[in-house]
């Protein structure tokens, strides 16, 4: 089979899309769907932020997309923060054949991730990210199982793009309210913060390397 890896430049998800890379021999990974001029079995299009016309899509098999949440509930964006905004710490991943539509292609697969509900931005990605892969490698190594899809059925729901906004504390509650928050925000990117009177200030977070002090 000929395999492909698209993904986003200058984002996250590059050095999980180059690990893929190299547990599919002789794959190819791309980083703008323009340059793709071959035709391929399987293009697995992971954390990819481009929109990708029919004609690109129908020179393949296969275009699959991997989204943290359970289709058709959960479509749109950062699906997995919201989730853990709400409390949850199982987290639905469906693998689905890309469309022009918004995350409404049909379904190959749905798996579940189980996180321990204490992790933090890094490890929230880290946890995305292997769990991808190893749908990718499980479609791939069980490709008769999973190579017919299914529809989506069922009422959808849609998350909003985060904004630096959504990390905003409320003065008023407790650090154990607003600890989901604090889980999610990116210390660099979009860090956590409050004002009061007026006054902005930021917050950054990390676990502690020996919990014990």
């Amino acid at each position: 089979m000929k395999i492909a890896i698209l993904t986003s430049p200058n984002q996250w998800f590059i050095p999980y899309a180059k690990e893929l890379n190299k547990n599919i021999s002789s794959s190819k990974l791309y980083f703008n769907h323009q340059d793709m001029t071959e035709s391929y079995d399987v293009v697995f299009i992971l954390s990819y932020h481009q929109i990708i016309k029919d004609e690109y899509l129908r020179k393949n098999k296969h275009n699959i997309v991997v989204h943290a949440s359970d289709l058709p509930k959960g479509k749109g964006w950062a699906p997995l923060f919201w989730q853990v905004l709400e409390d949850k710490n199982i987290i639905p991943f469906t693998m689905f054949e890309a469309s022009s539509g918004v995350d409404d292609g049909d379904i190959y697969m749905q798996k579940d991730l189980v996180l321990d509900g204490y992790e933090l931005n890094d490890e929230l990605r880290q946890s995305q990210a292997k769990h991808t892969i190893d749908m990718c490698l499980e479609f791939l190594n069980n490709y008769d199982t999973f190579k017919i899809p299914k529809e989506q059925t069922g009422a959808e729901t849609f998350y909003k793009k985060r904004d630096v906004q959504d990390s905003e504390l409320d003065i008023g509650k407790t650090i154990k309210e607003q600890f989901n928050l604090l889980r999610i925000v990116d210390n660099e990117n979009y860090p956590a913060f409050f004002e009061i009177n007026g006054h902005k200030y930021i917050l950054k977070i990390q676990k502690a390397k020996d919990e014990n002090r």
